[in-house]
């Protein structure tokens, strides 16, 4: 995996996302303070937001670049996307959640990809229940496993393990780590914790008013 961000620029009101970048597979990580831009970060990755200038290539393709009038939309990017809020779906059982991924992305959930993914993130007694019910844990699986249910080229996580106690964050670095490595799946983790970087990337960029700091 290889995805370019050159002199990137997005307004953000009090600041602007300036930055450019090349980032290669595995898991890298995001840090800095609380409205330092790493949420936008993401979303400007995931076609969520538009630069104003620059260009975003992943594996060769250009998926933004103004000056060219290039604009690839969020749902062609490939991207799996999992915000801070985890946007399941409340009312919808398990299943239908993990399913939904595939089927807005255009195609047919592969029953092969579902099994494993059953299996890695440990879902199988979940799949009846509505994700209402789930504690935060279960939801942080299955958020995940949506995510993967897409095939995605590239994971954005924004935040994945807010809201879990120091147990289950230890056991869910250990599924994204597994994910990664089992699926050869390259992430991008945004986290405000050191630790949770540290045990699992193998990069950590830092930002501050919307760029990149050493």
């Amino acid at each position: 995996m290889k995805l370019e961000l050159t002199a990137i620029h997005v307004p953000l009101g009090a600041f602007a996302l300036r930055l450019s970048a090349v980032l290669g597979s595995g898991i890298t990580g995001i840090s800095g303070p609380s409205g330092s831009g790493k949420t936008s970060l993401l979303e400007t990755i995931a076609g969520l937001r538009h630069p104003e200038a620059g260009r975003i290539v992943l594996n060769g393709t250009v998926l933004a670049d103004p000056a060219q009038r290039i604009r690839v939309p969020a749902w062609q990017r490939n991207m799996g996307y999992v915000p801070q809020d985890q946007a399941l779906f409340p009312h919808w059982d398990v299943r239908r959640n993990l399913e939904s991924s595939a089927l807005l992305a255009g195609t047919r959930p592969d029953p092969v990809l579902f099994a494993r993914i059953l299996t890695l993130l440990e879902l199988a007694p979940l799949l009846t229940r509505t994700t209402a019910l789930l504690s935060g844990g279960e939801k942080a699986r299955v958020a995940l496993g949506r995510a993967l249910m897409s095939r995605p080229q590239l994971l954005l996580l924004d935040e994945p393990m807010a809201h879990l106690d120091d147990r289950l964050r230890d056991r869910a670095l250990d599924y994204l780590r597994t994910a990664a490595s089992e699926m050869q799946l390259p992430m991008l983790m945004v986290s405000h914790s050191s630790r949770e970087l540290g045990a699992i990337c193998g990069n950590v960029l830092r930002m501050e008013r919307g760029g990149l700091v050493p």
